[in-house]
């Protein structure tokens, strides 16, 4: 079964998250089969390539907890045909 979650990357006390598509049975920061984006929790930066969220849902990929809580974030204040938010910095 494949899940869309966080992979802790980053310093200690400096974290940064890749969203990536990875089996369930793998390591939290192990293999994985796809990066789909990334969250900088510090600068609050997040951004996703909402094509490749929505085909890995659509062929049964399930999303954790937090990613479901960013992507409906950024979708609700994202422009209609952007589908993703990303913070410049």
């Amino acid at each position: 079964m494949v899940t869309i979650r966080l992979a802790r990357h980053g310093s200690k006390r400096n974290p940064f998250y890749k969203i990536v598509a990875a089996e369930k049975s793998a390591p939290r920061d192990g293999r994985f089969i796809e990066q789909i984006g990334y969250y900088d929790p510090r600068r609050k930066v997040f951004h996703y390539e909402a094509a490749r969220y929505d085909h890995w849902v659509g062929v049964g990929a399930q999303a954790s907890d937090t990613v479901k809580q960013l992507v409906k974030k950024a979708r609700k204040g994202a422009p209609a045909d952007a589908g993703a938010a990303e913070a410049k910095a």
